[in-house]
Order: C-alpha cells, then sequence, then structure tokens
C-alpha cells in the first residue's frame, strides 16, 4: 500500500472567546491548513520542491514547522534543554533536505511536537516573559502572546507557500 499524507478535519477560524481563545484557535486552525494542503498526496508528491533552485517543498514546510514549534515554545518560552531536530551546522537549511526524509514519521513528528508546544504553553500566562538570545551575546524580552502572534504569522506565510506547491503539484487551489 502506498503511504499517503492523512485527510484532516480542520478546526474553523475563532470567532469569539479571550484573548487567549483566539490565539490559540487561530494557531491551531494554521497548523491543521498546512496538513490540509497535503492531505492526500504521496511520498514523491510531497517531496517535490516548488521551484528551481529553492528546496522549498510540503514535506520541508512539515519538518520546519516541527522545528519551529519546538524551537520556540519549547526550547526558547519554556526553556526546556532539547536537542534541534536537524543538524544546521552542516546545512542551514537541513529541514528542508527531504531526498531521503520519511513523510509519515515526519506527519508524526509535527503532531508530537504541537502536543508538546501546547502543553508547554498550558497553564502560562501570555504576559510571561523570557529572554530571546541572539548571536551577538545580547537578549531581547519576549512574551508567551508575542510567540503566538509569531507562529500564527509563521504558519500563515508557509500556508501561502504550500498553496502554491500544492496548486503545481495537481491543480488543486483553495483554503
Amino acid at each position: 500500500m502506498i503511504w499517503k499524507a492523512p485527510e484532516i478535519d480542520r478546526r474553523p477560524e475563532p470567532d469569539l472567546g479571550t484573548e487567549r481563545t483566539l490565539l490559540t484557535g487561530w494557531l491551531d486552525y494554521h497548523r491543521d491548513t498546512l496538513l490540509h494542503k497535503c492531505a492526500g498526496l504521496t511520498v514523491d508528491q510531497l517531496r517535490t520542491a516548488s521551484v528551481a533552485p529553492s528546496p522549498l517543498s510540503l514535506l520541508g514546510l512539515v519538518r520546519h514547522m516541527t522545528y519551529v514549534e519546538r524551537a520556540w515554545f519549547r526550547q526558547r518560552f519554556a526553556g526546556q534543554d532539547l536537542p534541534d531536530l536537524f543538524d544546521f551546522t552542516a546545512d542551514p537549511d537541513a529541514e528542508f533536505r527531504v531526498e531521503t526524509a520519511d513523510p509519515e514519521a515526519d506527519f508524526a513528528a509535527l503532531r508530537a511536537e504541537i502536543a508538546a508546544a501546547d502543553a508547554a504553553a498550558a497553564g502560562r500566562d501570555l504576559d510571561e516573559e523570557f529572554t530571546m538570545r541572539r548571536r551577538d551575546g545580547g537578549g531581547d524580552q519576549l512574551s508567551l502572546r508575542w510567540v503566538y502572534l509569531h507562529m500564527i504569522e509563521e504558519y500563515a506565510r508557509h500556508n501561502g507557500h504550500a498553496d502554491l506547491i500544492r496548486e503545481r503539484l495537481d491543480g488543486v487551489t483553495g483554503d
């Protein structure tokens, strides 16, 4: 049997609620949208790059967002001492190198990282701050609220990329 990216029932965009409800609702909507853009595609389709010379592919986006979920919620905000998922010292675009990647494992890793990210943020105040270390040795104060807003932006931007890649692969367009 040929593995295909699973179908997903996307949660709708939130209309009303507290700030936390809206932030988590929009983030969940965009998380689901990326998976929705991949639904029904084969391993080869998921690995197909958008356009030369870019290595950007739907599977690369899934792997990138797995890294981003871990980095922002767990490593940076929660301060968890976790290894990076990819060797960025050898290749700064490591998550986008998908020629031999296992999509089924990568999709499971994204779902697991989302659950862990949600757990790291659960019960924490949106105003809670952390220091984001810069390469120059300095640091910036950021809040959990900022992380949510950044993650919504990150997914929304990459979901636009996913739209174009999906249309190129099989003509499917839309939300």
